[in-house]
């Protein structure tokens, strides 16, 4: 999908942390003791977890399939030093066509697979998320806007 769509979810740091904070309320009480995040978008909610969670052991996984708005092959740039567990935990921000989750998931098989946002085609393969997300709608992550100055209508 590419930001020609004219559906856009803007996500602001407030909410984030909201959403993040209701998924870690759904994962109390399992056992879990590591996190992995996939860089980039699963580091912030990965911190917010494993601070809800009180998880000290987090690693990373770097994975690259998005080149800005358009979706190419994906390759590892750099592998989790963590094994595979179930106790072990996998964070994103977000599931879209379901290619990143299913590469994580036959690198991790045990592990619990955790996004944020969620969109039908992705959707099945992970364990907990919190917001659907209709499959052609872009989402502007916090980290990815500014604020900016936005003139009155009237001076339009």
């Amino acid at each position: 999908m590419s930001l020609s769509t004219n559906k856009m979810f803007y996500v602001s740091w407030e909410a984030f942390h909201r959403a993040t904070k209701e998924l870690a309320h759904q994962l109390l009480g399992k056992e879990y003791n590591a996190i992995v995040a996939v860089s980039r978008g699963g580091l912030v909610p990965a911190a917010i977890l494993a601070r809800e969670l009180n998880i000290r052991v987090v690693d990373s996984i770097c994975v690259a399939s998005y080149e800005h708005d358009k979706q190419g092959s994906l390759r590892i740039l750099k592998d989790a030093s963590l094994q595979d567990d179930k106790q072990l935990l996998i964070v994103d921000d977000l599931v879209d066509t379901g290619e990143t989750a299913k590469a994580l998931r036959e690198h991790f098989p045990k592990a619990c697979f955790v996004t944020v946002y969620a969109k039908p085609q992705g959707k099945p393969l992970v364990d907990h998320y919190i917001t659907d997300i209709e499959q052609d709608t872009w989402i502007q992550l916090p980290w990815d806007m500014e604020l900016a100055y936005s003139k009155p209508l009237a001076d339009k």
